[in-house]
């Protein structure tokens, strides 16, 4: 078992992990491949690029679009998405661990794929946002997996790699994290299938936000 360790940043991604939105996400992705009467993904394909940016999410989920219409894509994908947004909800249990987790010492930062208006939406409607002292987006930076976005958390909070720990539930927060030398828990809950985070080695794979809590609280 791994020595406990004392961090001073938790970085959470945000879909599939505090927000229940993987499912209409890949959802959006199908329908708006659909209404482009393009090949639509299966389930798997479309979860599978949730947390990566626009670009390489396409180029994954729709090999055959041309980058010259992707903009297109995503207006329809951004209206099947907003139609819905209002009945999706953070994980039940999610503001109290926060607020736990903050109260506790520790610092929070959120590390997603989603597009900063996107994101800044998100908080204010869930309320949680003053619980986070920082944030990187996917329009801003690197897209997952590559390391940038941790990175530029610990220059901006002038902590180390071994201050952080990355709490994510796709193979891109893990691949993320190990590029960066940040420990990650995975949680299983969300979009990629527990047997992909695992290959990562992740010091944990968690099946609820009440095990969460408790790994947490007993390892961060």
């Amino acid at each position: 078992m791994s020595p406990r360790r004392n961090y001073s940043l938790l970085v959470f991604d945000w879909d599939g992990t505090l927000f229940d939105s993987a499912a209409v996400i890949a959802e959006g992705i199908q329908h708006a491949a659909r209404d482009m009467a393009l090949p639509v993904p299966d389930r798997e394909t479309a979860r599978h690029v949730i947390g990566l940016g626009l670009s390489d999410s396409l180029r994954h989920a729709m090999p055959s679009l041309p980058p010259e219409r992707y903009q297109e894509f995503l207006a329809l994908y951004r209206r099947y998405f907003l139609e819905r947004e209002d009945s999706l909800q953070l994980f039940a249990g999610v503001p109290e661990l926060l607020v736990e987790l903050k109260e506790r010492g520790h610092q929070l930062a959120v590390a997603t794929g989603k597009p900063r208006r996107g994101l800044d939406r998100a908080l204010t409607a869930s309320g949680i946002g003053p619980l986070f002292v920082a944030s990187r987006c996917g329009d801003e930076t690197h897209s997952k997996p590559h390391p940038a976005m941790l990175l530029e958390l610990m220059t901006e909070l002038q902590l180390g790699a071994r201050d952080m720990l990355m709490i994510g539930d796709t193979s891109h927060d893990l691949g993320m994290a190990a590029s960066a030398g940040v420990e990650a828990v995975a949680v299983t809950y969300g979009a990629h299938p527990e047997e992909s985070l695992r290959a990562f080695a992740p010091r944990a794979c968690i099946s609820s936000v009440v095990e969460l809590r408790l790994w947490l609280i007993a390892n961060g």
